[in-house]
Parts: C-alpha cells; sequence; structure tokens
C-alpha cells in the first residue's frame, strides 16, 4: 500500500511509460508539487467521478514521477509526469494539506503481455480508418515500429473519448481487453458520428 497525493482531473489520464506534460497554477496543486519535489517527486493522476469540487474519484489511478519541472517566477509549475504505476483506491485520507490524499495499492503491470497478430492487425485497420475519417494525420510507419504495449497506451491516453469511456480503458487488466476495448470505441465514435454528426462518445 502506498499514501499517494492526487491530481484529479477530468479527462487527462495517465499510463505507465508514458508521459504527461502539465501546467500547474492552482495554489493547492502548486503545494502538491512543491511537497512532492521535497519528498520523493510523486503524484497520482486521477479522475473525479463528475467534475465539480470534492467530486469523488474513480478507482483507478496511474502514480507519475516528475521528470522535468520549470519553476516560474510568480510560483505556476511546467511539469511532465511520466508514469510510473497503476494504483487502485483504497480510501480517501483526512489530511490537513490543500490537496487530497489517498491510501492506494498498487497495481503489477504484465510486461510480458503481447497481442496476437491477428489482434494488432485488426487494431491497426480500425485504427486508420478512425484517424482518417477524424482527419489525423498520422506516420504509420512509426507507428507500426511501436510495441503493443506503447501502442496501445498511447492510444488510450489520447484518445479523443469522454471521461468514463478514457476511465474503462485504463481500467482494462491486460493489453489485449485494452486494445479489444479500443477497437470498439472507435468504431462507436465513427458511427456516431455517422449517423448525427456529433462530436464525443460516452459510455455513461
Amino acid at each position: 500500500m502506498a499514501r499517494v497525493s492526487i491530481f484529479p482531473l477530468s479527462g487527462a489520464l495517465l499510463y505507465p511509460g508514458l508521459q504527461l506534460p502539465l501546467h500547474i497554477f492552482e495554489p493547492r496543486y502548486r503545494a502538491m508539487i512543491s511537497d512532492a519535489l521535497a519528498r520523493d517527486r510523486r503524484i497520482g493522476m486521477i479522475q473525479p467521478v463528475r467534475a465539480e469540487e470534492g467530486a469523488p474519484l474513480f478507482a483507478v489511478g496511474c502514480l507519475g514521477r516528475i521528470q522535468d519541472v520549470e519553476a516560474l517566477d510568480d510560483g505556476r509549475f511546467n511539469i511532465v509526469l511520466e508514469g510510473e504505476k497503476r494504483f487502485r483506491v483504497l480510501r480517501e485520507l483526512t489530511v490537513t494539506t490543500p490537496f487530497r490524499q489517498v491510501e492506494a495499492e498498487l497495481l503489477e503491470e504484465d510486461e510480458s503481455c503481447v497481442l496476437a497478430p491477428i489482434e494488432r492487425a485488426s487494431f491497426e485497420r480500425e485504427a486508420r480508418r478512425f484517424a482518417d475519417a477524424q482527419g489525423y494525420s498520422i506516420d504509420w510507419d512509426q507507428v507500426s515500429r511501436l510495441d503493443d504495449v506503447a501502442l496501445i497506451n498511447g492510444v488510450s491516453q489520447i484518445a479523443p473519448f469522454d471521461a468514463a469511456a478514457k476511465q474503462a480503458l485504463l481500467e482494462a487488466e491486460t493489453i489485449s481487453v485494452r486494445c479489444e476495448l479500443l477497437v470498439q470505441l472507435m468504431q462507436f465514435f465513427g458511427h456516431r458520428v455517422d449517423d448525427d454528426d456529433e462530436d464525443g462518445v460516452t459510455l455513461q
């Protein structure tokens, strides 16, 4: 178990091995970054269930280590957070700090997990359709050189889905399950845009 200072931010997800740039301007989170820099440089990214003050948290987030930091003259920070491990919230702690803290179980990742060739091919095919439909410009040669974990987690982190959908991706226990869910979401998103020309996709 671990005590984790958390940054609840809807729509912002972090995965192990990936990076997330953040601009820190609220006083409570400036205090959190200062505290983390004085200790182990680690904070937890997690989504609130609702985008409101003190909202309950989703069950799973990701612990990140501050890799790069730029301290601005007015007390704000620009940081780059690198994901280390997903965590499951056991309980929120009663604290005197201006930022929230939780007791969490750190989740071990299966680093040996790989996709079957047919899973990888299916994902890349659907990703091309999705990117073309959204007008994204992708270097597919570069994509083909990524390993399965980097590819699936990378797309999951930046995908233009809503908070509930992105949370479901984060909570997927294996790369294979996450890949299958990504394909379903891309298909659903594409069908929805075709049907009513609306942006966004939801699992709610």
